[in-house]
């Protein structure tokens, strides 16, 4: 048996006509970093707070630890959580914040200075350790309430969006700590985030929901890689994937627009004899620019005007009007082009995505 194991779980609110959580199955493993990630109202908190305990489980079955743990109290499951809100104590320094829990299990005093002082080392908090919430920056407040959350030396921590309420910078460096600390303490860790980007560099696996439903689990580069809807090809990924509107007959490709490409015939292979109004997607950088892959493409070569630029540094994002929307191509810093020129371009053959117009399901990743 995994470490936890979600069995038909379900959630509906009194009053509600649907399940804000649906018929949710997934097995996590011991010492695994999983991220649920999806935009807001997907049910992704609500499933953060049946594991802790915290919402009652409408349906189905949840265990933990080979424990079926439905009706067991939150203090009783053996977790600890980080949310969004750090919820410090304003009269206590950060050492007794740290603390403060574990004095609450009557600890003996001498078991709790150890643990608050390898969590204040841990966390780089000592230079820190006498000052009070008001006194410290969002980052060191956000550490205080993960070191409140390691002392107890729980197997699970369920974190809740824990750095929504940093900026940019802090967001960036603060997830490095996180994952450097759940290698260390080796324990099970569950993030909730809205946030594509914190999930992809953070997770071991990424579950992607969608109004209360799962839409596909898997490792960050699989689910980039090989979506098998268009929700998660669109919500991974920045910037987003482009969608374009096509008609697929004879192994060619119909634009809105005019325009036109002939599939390979890896591609017309994929889609075993689909054909008729599809959705085409393709990410920004596998749209080419650059002269060796004009070349090796020549039969497709597509033509746009630059209708805007984003200088990343390391790359740039050009943007143009293609196929009855607007579009963005990733390529290199040294590929410029400034608003108004006119540019050539091939979609890779083997990276595009035919998506149903109704469904969504992805026809390149079908067995």
């Amino acid at each position: 048996m995994s470490f936890i194991e979600f069995k038909n779980i379900c959630k509906r609110y009194p009053g509600s006509e649907k399940n804000t959580v649906d018929n949710v199955n997934l097995e996590i493993e011991e010492k695994e970093f999983i991220a649920f990630v999806g935009p807001s109202g997907c049910g992704k908190s609500t499933t953060l707070r049946m594991i802790a305990g915290f919402e009652e489980i409408t349906g189905g079955e949840l265990y933990i630890d080979g424990k079926k743990v439905n009706e067991m109290a939150p203090r009783d499951r053996g977790i600890a959580m980080v949310f969004q809100n750090y919820a410090l104590y304003p009269h206590m320094t950060v050492e007794k914040n740290i603390g403060y829990g574990l004095k609450n299990m009557k600890l003996p005093a001498d078991e709790i200075r150890k643990k608050v002082d390898w969590a204040i080392d841990i966390l780089g908090l000592e230079e820190y350790r006498y000052r009070k919430p008001k006194n410290l920056s969002g980052g060191q407040r956000q550490r205080v309430a993960l070191g409140r959350a390691i002392v107890k030396n729980q197997k699970l921590f369920l974190m809740d969006e824990p750095l929504s309420n940093l900026d940019a910078k802090l967001r960036v460096s603060m997830r490095t700590e996180i994952s450097k600390l759940h290698r260390e303490l080796g324990a099970t860790t569950i993030y909730v985030t809205h946030d594509q980007v914190e999930a992809m560099t953070m997770a071991d696996r990424i579950v992607i929901m969608k109004e209360g439903v799962i839409q596909q689990v898997g490792r960050p580069m699989e689910l980039y890689d090989h979506p098998v809807n268009q929700f998660v090809a669109g919500f991974i990924g920045s910037p987003q994937m482009n969608f374009f509107d096509v008609k697929v007959e004879d192994g060619r490709v119909y634009f809105s627009d005019g325009n036109q490409i002939t599939l390979s015939d890896g591609m017309v292979k994929k889609l075993a004899g689909r054909s008729g109004d599809m959705i085409l997607g393709i990410r920004g950088e596998d749209i080419k620019m650059d002269a060796q892959n004009m070349d090796i493409n020549d039969e497709n070569h597509l033509h746009a005007v630059i209708t805007d630029t984003e200088v990343m540094g390391n790359e740039n994002n050009l943007y143009f009007s293609f196929g009855g929307t607007q579009a963005v191509a990733r390529v290199s810093k040294y590929e410029v082009s400034q608003i108004g020129d006119k540019v050539d371009f091939v979609f890779m053959p083997s990276k595009m995505h035919f998506f149903d117009r109704e469904t969504g399901v992805n026809y390149t990743e079908l067995q």
